[in-house]
């Protein structure tokens, strides 16, 4: 009924409590998830659950915010992508929130690395007709234009994919929709200080969107500041039903097509 199209099932959090997690997901009647990869370094892991568990799928690709890491070629994410049960690219995309604390003081120039990979892997999913993992903070603006130079245009022979975890404006919305993207939204959705992310829920179109925990991270209320599972996705599509107005049922249904629109081969 429910997919979770963001999640971190490799790292410790969940990784050795993962009978459990798919118990928990079996209950919450959320039938099939997307493992995301971080790192060239964890994709064997990544990609072990894929391979391992029928209702699983994975990504490959490098986090922006992840310095000191294998750094791929386009061939090399290639050769990744073609592997059985890998759906798209990423996560990747531009991250310059906190410049002066968890950026060393670095300025928004010094990032030239962060663009340059995200080029890399734009160029790969265009090669390989695999939809992209976008991740944006803090840098909309250059996340939105590198995708229009890089032929990401909402028109002919372009990657698409999902601004996963949304927490933009009304206007950056607007935009990603514009270049042809779906927009995916989290537990953040849920909390009481979200009213303004709630109001992009409000203008999204129902065959535009989709859901995920990005688990462990992001516990929706009420279990907010706990660790994340795909169990909860849920909660996600209920506050999207609760902001739309429509049946809880709309809202699985909805996300669940858009989810197998945007990933090819991931059936039921």
């Amino acid at each position: 009924m429910f997919i979770d199209s963001h999640c971190h099932l490799n790292f410790p959090e969940l990784s050795s409590q993962l009978p459990a997690i798919r118990e928990a997901m079996t209950q919450a009647q959320v039938d099939r998830a997307l493992c995301i990869c971080t790192t060239m370094e964890e994709f064997p892991a990544v990609h072990a659950l894929a391979t391992q568990y029928h209702n699983f799928w994975c990504t490959v690709g490098v986090h922006p915010d992840n310095e000191g890491v294998h750094e791929p070629s386009e061939q090399e994410l290639l050769a990744h992508a073609a592997l059985p049960r890998v759906v798209a690219i990423g996560e990747t995309g531009l991250d310059y929130y906190g410049m002066e604390d968890r950026k060393g003081g670095r300025s928004i120039a010094d990032l030239q690395w962060q663009r340059e990979r995200f080029r890399t892997h734009i160029r790969a999913a265009r090669a390989c007709g695999k939809p992209l993992i976008i991740h944006t903070r803090s840098a909309a603006d250059d996340t939105l234009a590198i995708l229009r130079e890089e032929g990401e245009d909402g028109h002919h022979n372009r990657a698409g994919g999902v601004f996963h975890c949304f927490t933009e404006s009304i206007e950056v919305a607007r935009a990603a929709l514009d270049l042809g993207y779906y927009l995916s939204f989290s537990g953040i959705i849920t909390f009481k200080s979200a009213q303004a992310l709630r109001d992009v829920v409000a203008m999204v179109p129902l065959d535009r969107l989709l859901i995920e925990t990005d688990s462990p991270y992001l516990a929706p209320v009420p279990y907010r500041g706990k660790v994340n599972t795909p169990a909860y996705v849920p909660l996600v599509a209920q506050q999207i039903a609760t902001t739309k107005n429509l049946p809880l049922e709309a809202v699985a249904q909805a996300s669940s097509r858009n989810f197998e629109t945007l990933f090819a081969g991931v059936g039921t």
